[in-house]
């Protein structure tokens, strides 16, 4: 069977229409990702301030996260059977709505936890077909606009990380000003346009996309990606290392970030402050990787980046009543952690046959993101066990200790070394 490339024929496609459509899809990723950055301070915000209880923060975290993996993995086949594009579309369009009840029940006094809880839920299953179908647009738009893999990695990682700053400072001020419920309808309207943005503006994306002729079913196809992943030592090992990562970083930003700012005073505002600051200066690092990570060597710059942007953000919140020292360590990571995103995306979609983009992508996402759920959880059982400050080191000493991992394993050398065929 012959599987044409998601974006159709080249054939009369001019280079501007080229980069017009990525354009198009890194404003869509970008409206999508700035409602999703800011819903991730404002859910916990509202959990914590409406219950008074980190675990209800952690519960939150919880309800939005394991629906996502869960429908991130089963996403694959379809992504790959019906287009990235259609999927991203229609998962954003169904994601707004869900996303403005939010706010909708709680005007009408009718937002209890348990609600709040489905709605939160329902977002989390449809954002992460979504999130993989647009991410798994990145090598086809590589390869139609002629650029090397980190420079559109990193145009994305810059996209993200500017979302991320954009998202963190917009939650500070409408939380302050408007509320978490309210300010969540900023959310869905980015949703919204992001659903029109990459629907209209990317067309082509969509075309060329042939009829699923695969004769074997969706179980096994999925499988097939399941293997894959599990047979490629260097996806494999960044995969795992990544979710015990990602599992600490939800923790940090779900649960101990903002108790601290509660116990210290420093309130929301500060909140968005420290997450914008690490947005602002990881845009400058994942600029820099996409004009030069081509040409840096990926081992050396993942395990620095990785160990610069750990253990210190826990540490310094642990030793700090005020902002002042915080935003210091917060800018030095951040600019650090721009540059993980444009190695690691290069690495994987150099080694990830076409054909099997959707379903090893997603599924390698989704195991990434597998331990996520449980961050909210782990923050608020650290802090049930210990005080705040313990609670942060505990946090950064198992953060250092996974970043350390690549140093023991020899599998992630091979990041520098593009294989010529993996079956």
């Amino acid at each position: 069977m012959t599987v044409e490339s998601p974006a159709g024929p080249s054939t009369g496609t001019s280079t501007g229409r080229r980069w017009h459509v990525l354009g198009a899809w890194l404003l869509a990723d970008a409206l999508a990702l700035t409602g999703t950055r800011l819903a991730a301070v404002a859910l916990p915000w509202l959990a914590l301030t409406t219950t008074g209880s980190p675990t209800a923060a952690g519960v939150v975290a919880f309800a939005e996260l394991a629906p996502l993996v869960v429908a991130k993995v089963l996403s694959g086949p379809a992504i790959d059977h019906l287009g990235a594009r259609r999927v991203a579309v229609g998962c954003d369009a169904a994601s707004a709505s869900t996303v403005a009840a939010i706010p909708a029940l709680h005007h009408l006094d009718a937002l209890s936890f348990p609600a709040l809880l489905v709605l939160v839920a329902a977002t989390g299953a449809l954002r992460g077909p979504a999130d993989a179908a647009r991410h798994s647009l990145v090598p086809v738009l590589a390869e139609s606009t002629r650029q090397p893999m980190e420079r559109v990695t990193g145009l994305a990682s810059t996209v993200e990380r500017t979302s991320s700053l954009v998202g963190a400072a917009l939650a500070a001020g409408l939380v302050a000003l408007v509320g978490a419920a309210d300010a969540l309808a900023v959310n869905a309207a980015g949703l919204a346009l992001a659903a029109v943005v990459l629907g209209l503006g990317a067309r082509s994306v969509g075309r060329g996309v042939p009829a699923d002729d695969d004769p074997h079913s969706y179980l096994v196809r999925l499988r097939a990606g399941w293997q894959f992943l599990r047979r490629d030592p260097v996806i494999l090992a960044l995969t795992v290392m990544i979710a015990f990562t990602n599992l600490l970083d939800v923790a940090f930003t779900a649960v101990l970030l903002p108790v601290w700012a509660v116990e210290t005073g420093s309130g929301v505002g500060a909140v968005g402050l420290l997450l914008a600051v690490m947005a602002a200066t990881s845009v400058v690092g994942s600029l820099v990787a996409a004009a030069w990570a081509d040409r840096m060597p990926r081992f050396a710059v993942y395990v620095v980046a990785f160990v610069v942007c750990g253990l210190p953000r826990f540490a310094v919140l642990a030793w700090s009543d005020v902002t002042s020292a915080p935003v210091v360590v917060m800018a030095v990571a951040g600019l650090a952690s721009g540059f993980l995103n444009p190695v690691v995306g290069a690495v994987f979609f150099e080694r990830i046959p076409r054909h099997l983009v959707g379903r090893v992508g997603a599924m390698s996402t989704a195991v990434a993101w597998g331990l996520m759920p449980f961050g909210g959880l782990v923050g608020s059982a650290l802090l049930a066990l210990l005080d705040l400050r313990a609670a942060l080191l505990v946090a950064g000493v198992l953060y250092l200790v996974t970043t350390l991992a690549p140093v023991v394993d020899r599998r992630f050398r091979a990041m520098d070394r593009v294989p010529v065929e993996v079956s």
